[in-house]
């Protein structure tokens, strides 16, 4: 099984190629959704998270209170790395046991969408990795659309690596400021079409 890691900056097109590699017959695994499922009531990560921020991160029917969290830990990055303490080591047990299975299923191409895959040290698991991206006036412009204010803007993308270094570390590159067709055929060409060499390479697009 090939196994490839999907990375970007926030905004800049994973989900699109997630979406559009389901499409195609691969397995995919979104790391976002799995921390969502990982904080659900019940969850031992929600109740970890409560602990070490209050009950001000709990709404009034107990499920996490995403915005008020946010708000919390992309304004202190001591707040985000205790977050990420109790969530990473989750999310990628359930993405290695997600991959463990497409392998034993027989599966040919499967991909993990892992926004932070460089910050946690992860790039080497995979056969290849995919940074998705496009120009900082498009993220931006995208991001607004969410309804995101600037500086909510600038506080996320400050969270992450600068995606120029992402793009300099990943084997492909798969520029999105173009049309969802142009956007389709660059992923087909890298996951279907060319062969994985042994070591890292530049990333192309």
């Amino acid at each position: 099984m090939k196994l490839f890691g999907i990375t970007g900056g926030v905004g800049m097109g994973k989900s699109t190629a997630g979406q559009w590699l389901q499409q195609q017959g691969v397995a995919v695994a979104d790391t976002d959704v799995m921390a969502r499922q990982l904080t659900e009531p019940g969850q031992p990560a929600l109740q970890e998270i409560a602990q070490r921020f209050g009950g001000a991160v709990l709404s009034s029917d107990g499920k996490l209170n995403r915005a008020e969290l946010a708000r919390i830990v992309f304004a202190d990055a001591g707040a985000r790395g205790d977050l990420e303490a109790i969530l990473h080591p989750r999310i990628r047990a359930a993405w290695e046991a997600e991959a463990q299975g497409w392998e034993a299923a027989g599966r040919a191409f499967a991909a993990i969408l892992i926004p932070l895959l460089f910050e946690t040290g992860t790039e080497s698991r995979f056969d290849a990795v995919v940074c998705v991206a496009c120009s900082d006036s498009s993220q931006l412009a995208r991001l607004r659309q969410r309804g995101w204010s600037d500086d909510q803007i600038q506080r996320r993308i400050a969270a992450q690596w600068p995606v120029k270094e992402k793009i300099e570390r990943s084997d492909f590159l798969i520029w999105t400021d173009t049309t969802l067709e142009t956007h389709a055929a660059q992923l087909k060409r890298v996951v279907f079409q060319r062969p994985l060499s042994g070591g890292r390479s530049a990333a192309t697009s």
